[in-house]
């Protein structure tokens, strides 16, 4: 055991040599050119992965073969409360062209079964519950993209991989900037918790003047302006100071 982890320890040294040696790394989420195909296998293989336990789980099921079924249960929940990291934001979050023009009652339904299980429960049921919530609203995305409540699901999924269950920032930013790129009036603070996270999380001041700045300009409750007024100055006077 000792010389495995010996090993292990050798080849994450040599693979942080060589990362230092190719020079800085790039933000978090852009990538490159050539790792487009290999996001999009990744992307493909979970699918197929999560879409094999299902149909094996209910093969068992339907067979009568409950300790087999429950394998692939148990195993099904272990993939699902994995971090899934998007490689590629463009290829992970919807494009802002969407168009909430249908009311599905379909989507409907899915929105409310997924908000009975956000923010509920604690510790490792907590956890799940988020999960639970995130596939949901995902498959909203995936199966009715023109519903209605697509700016509402990109929120509350912003919210989602914000929270401690995730901690995805770059993620969230992306999913709370669709939220108001689908529905330029939505009633939710969008723009704001975008703003904030590039602001504090993500440390990309000129995203975040940007978003304060579009606060500014759209939003009609005046301590989100207030809030955003603030930090233009903060940031403006920062910036002067660096110079």
């Amino acid at each position: 055991m000792l010389w495995r982890i010996c090993s292990a320890l050798i080849l994450l040294a040599a693979a942080m040599v060589i990362a230092q040696a190719q020079g800085p790394s790039k933000p978090p989420g852009s990538g490159d050119a050539s790792d487009v195909e290999l996001v999009e296998r990744l992307i493909i293989a979970r699918r197929d992965y999560q879409k094999s336990l299902e149909t094996l789980r209910a093969h068992y099921l339907k067979t009568g073969d409950l300790e087999r079924a429950k394998w692939a249960e148990e195993e099904l929940v272990s993939y699902h409360r994995i971090l899934k990291h998007a490689y590629k934001l463009d290829l992970a979050v919807p494009p802002p062209t969407l168009k909430p023009r249908v009311n599905i009652p379909e989507a409907n339904k899915l929105y409310i079964q997924a908000m009975q299980y956000k923010d509920h429960g604690w510790g490792n049921d907590y956890i799940d519950n988020q999960r639970r919530a995130e596939i949901l609203f995902q498959q909203i995305l995936t199966q009715y993209p023109e519903s209605t409540v697509i700016s509402d699901v990109a929120y509350q999924l912003g919210d989602l991989y914000e929270s401690k269950a995730y901690k995805l920032y770059r993620l969230a930013a992306a999913y709370f900037e669709r939220c108001f790129q689908w529905s330029p009036t939505t009633q939710f603070d969008a723009r704001t918790r975008a703003a904030r996270l590039y602001d504090r999380q993500l440390q990309e001041r000129g995203k975040a003047i940007e978003l304060y700045r579009q606060v500014t300009e759209h939003e009609i409750e005046p301590k989100r302006i207030t809030e955003a007024k603030k930090r233009l100055a903060d940031l403006s006077g920062s910036r002067i100071q660096g110079q």
